[in-house]
């Protein structure tokens, strides 16, 4: 699997999440209908600032060697936080139908995400000529 094109994709949409939230906090409440508070405000950019991060941390790893022992911890955070914010969308897209197509498109690519990295995470990166990739 070309880890390369997977961290640079998902760098890319962690990060469009990520300053999205940190700099349309009003804007993404307004659209989803949520109540604005400025506690409320506050905590979207704080969780944006973990996306940019996590963002920055793959960016920064998509030339390196990832799977199986290699850059294991990159290759787990990123499995953790795929798979269990995927099943949070999907019980929460089969428990309301009509939730907005952009909470439908994120849960399915999220549950992409979380089957890529299950395969990076577990199975050694090696080529069909035995050399790591």
């Amino acid at each position: 699997m070309n880890t390369k094109s997977l961290m640079t994709l998902s760098a890319i949409i962690l990060a469009l999440i990520g300053i999205s939230l940190i700099f349309f906090p009003k804007e993404i409440l307004d659209y989803f209908e949520l109540s604005v508070s400025d506690t409320l405000e506050l905590l979207m950019q704080i969780i944006g600032s973990f996306y940019f991060a996590f963002a920055m941390l793959n960016w920064m790893s998509k030339g390196s060697i990832i799977g199986g022992i290699y850059n294991r911890p990159i290759a787990m955070a990123n499995l953790t936080h795929f798979v269990i914010a995927g099943l949070a969308l999907i019980k929460g897209v089969l428990a309301n139908p009509s939730l907005s197509y952009v909470i439908w498109s994120i849960a399915i690519i999220y549950s992409i995400f979380a089957i890529l990295f299950g395969i990076v995470a577990f199975k050694h990166p090696v080529s069909e000529n035995n050399h790591i990739e």
